[in-house]
């Protein structure tokens, strides 16, 4: 897998224009997130969605669906949710980022009506109204978490302001080729892809557990679980300063002779050799009808 990465790496590299756009803040993608959260309280899930939601949006019902289209059809969508943004990035150039952390929802007023869980939302920028808008949003469930989440919020750094990407070909293919090696090696060895793709400081969700900081731990919980996974790549894209990126696809998770089927999200980092890593990644369980 090592070489195949190096070629994808060089494929990435030296691709750009003299011509940066303005420095960006993470703190403009937290308050995307924080001002949608008081849009949810004021008018509720759905217009809250509506409200936000990118044109190309998307949720997983299970399979992807138009936010305007799945919200679009329905009457309303009982219940509250808050959310708190522990952990967020923003692309040098301020066209892609996104939040993590956890949330509640609640359907009633008694505290057995609570579930608890961590969430990740995707925000692009919307040229027309030089805001962020809502591309993704997916969480998972787990037991109610007695440790306070450690808060990870940066800025770009410096070194990774790079120059819009101008590709002449598709702008994606680069992070579609990464997403479908790291699936490829999935199928040799489940540990030995996540030791080549997964960052020191990626994060890891997975459904019925705490949140998973860095590779150590990640693995530790893979090895414990004993599962194998299988996964297919639908689409991906990354931000025009080419050091943020996002992937979206199916999984199959065996363990022992139970086989579940996941959507996942991947968030992916240009790290400073050119090489593109996994910074987060989250599997929403999908419901069998």
């Amino acid at each position: 897998m090592k070489t195949i990465k190096a070629l994808l790496t060089v494929a990435a590299f030296g691709i750009s224009t003299s011509i940066f756009a303005q420095s960006a803040t993470v703190q403009t993608v937290v308050k995307a997130e924080e001002d949608f959260n008081k849009l949810i309280s004021k008018k509720g899930i759905k217009d809250a969605f509506l409200t936000v939601a990118d044109p190309e949006g998307i949720v997983f019902k299970p399979d992807a669906v138009k936010i305007a289209e799945f919200y679009g059809k329905i009457d309303k969508q009982p219940g509250t949710l808050t959310s708190t943004p522990k952990f967020a990035r923003i692309s040098a150039n301020g066209d892609f980022g996104f939040t993590a952390g956890p949330y509640v929802y609640q359907n009633g007023k008694a505290d057995d009506d609570k579930v608890y869980g961590d969430y990740v939302s995707i925000w692009k920028l919307d040229v027309a109204t030089n805001k962020l808008k809502l591309f993704t949003n997916l969480g998972i469930q787990h037991p109610q978490n007695d440790k306070v989440e450690l808060t990870d919020i940066k800025d770009p750094a410096a070194t990774t302001k790079v120059a819009p990407s101008t590709d002449p070909f598709n702008p994606k293919k680069i992070i579609i080729d990464n997403d479908r090696q790291f699936n490829q090696g999935l199928r040799i060895s489940t540990l030995g892809a996540y030791k080549e793709f997964f960052m020191a400081e990626g994060h890891y969700y997975f459904p019925g557990f705490n949140p998973m900081v860095g590779t150590d731990k990640t693995l530790q919980f893979l090895a414990n679980q004993a599962i194998t996974i299988s996964a297919e790549t639908t689409d991906a894209n990354r931000a025009t300063s080419n050091d943020l990126a996002y992937s979206y696809g199916r999984a199959r998770i065996q363990k022992g002779n139970i086989v579940s089927n996941y959507n996942y999200v991947r968030i992916w980092q240009q790290d400073e050799k050119h090489r593109w890593n996994v910074l987060l990644e989250i599997f929403s369980a999908i419901e069998n009808d």
